[in-house]
């Protein structure tokens, strides 16, 4: 007979208002809009000698961290192929250039959140911080749960999950 323990969080202060757009397609981009993002937490594994998978109160706060670094700002993937994102300095302002095709949009720097992903799609956004989250938790010298799930709401009933399984 097998045992699983989980965890799960899905809190309230768990939300992020960020903009984004995606590339469709190669040769199609949506228009910018944004989205209260919702994000949702859950894991697995053996429980430590004092009973816990992870500690909820860790998992609560640097999950909180995480979230506050995209909220309020704009979402820009940097390894996108067919978008061109380049910081730039214009009359004495931090910038970010983002270019598709003939389309050209600039950003204050300081509003942006540049991440290392090809499109912020909610999977990709959920697989960016479940990842971050794993850094964090080793980082701080908690171990990593047997297996983690991300998933990330862009409006009610929407949403896209990433599950890792740790070897």
């Amino acid at each position: 007979m097998t045992e699983n323990f989980s965890v799960s969080l899905k809190k309230a202060v768990h939300v992020f208002s960020a903009g984004h757009f995606i590339t469709l397609k190669d040769d199609l981009c949506e228009a910018i809009h944004g989205h209260n993002w919702t994000v949702a937490c859950s894991a697995s594994g053996v429980p430590d000698n004092h009973g816990m998978v992870i500690d909820f109160i860790f998992l609560r706060d640097t999950l909180s961290e995480i979230i506050a670094r995209l909220d309020h700002s704009f979402l820009l993937p940097t390894k996108n192929p067919f978008l061109h994102v380049t910081q730039q300095t214009h009359a004495g302002r931090e910038e970010v250039l983002v270019t598709f095709e003939k389309r050209r949009w600039i950003f204050p720097a300081d509003e942006c959140r540049l991440l290392p992903l090809v499109n912020t799609t909610a999977e990709l956004l959920a697989e960016w911080i479940g990842m971050e989250l794993l850094k964090l938790l080793t980082q701080n010298g908690f171990r990593q749960p047997g297996f983690i799930r991300l998933e990330v709401d862009e409006c009610l009933g929407q949403s896209a999950i990433w599950e890792k399984v740790m070897d």
